[in-house]
């Protein structure tokens, strides 16, 4: 796996574990043996395991374009070139968004998670933006209709 690939890894690892106050591998252990236990930790350590299992994916994907493109003619890119750098692509996309899950739960500010906001825990009686009443015009006095056609 790529150096600087590591580092996001390890930069996530490094997260998980200041934020739940254990090593990752003591965390996933606790996870196994009793996953109700913290649900949070439990969430965390399955994503990040999802995002492990799609860098791995990727890793084997590159590898397997890089090869490809080593042996194909100078200039020429064939079917199975493209399919794989086409698998490349989706598998970026799959780790990027397994990334943004797992920095989202451990972001304890992102909106939907369960930590105190401004817009949790108060009822509001009144409008969020100070109104005034429409002015209408006033009411049109009614005036008989006329009797049909003669």
């Amino acid at each position: 796996m790529p150096e600087e690939l590591d580092d996001v890894l390890a930069a996530f690892t490094q997260q998980i574990e200041a934020r739940f106050q254990i090593p990752l591998h003591q965390l996933r252990a606790a996870v196994t043996t009793a996953p109700e236990a913290n649900p949070d930790a439990t969430t965390v350590v399955r994503w990040y395991g999802h995002l492990e299992e799609a860098q791995g994916l990727l890793s084997r994907a590159e590898d397997d374009l890089v090869l490809a493109l080593d042996q194909a003619p100078v200039g020429e890119l064939d079917d199975p070139v493209m399919a794989l750098a086409d698998r490349v692509n989706t598998l970026v996309a799959v780790r990027d968004g397994r990334a943004m899950v797992v920095r989202h739960l451990l972001d304890d500010n992102a909106p939907g998670r369960r930590t105190p906001g401004p817009w949790r825990g108060s009822v509001r009686t009144e409008p969020a933006i100070e109104t005034t009443p429409v002015a209408r015009p006033a009411a049109l006095p009614s005036v008989p209709v006329r009797g049909g056609m003669r």
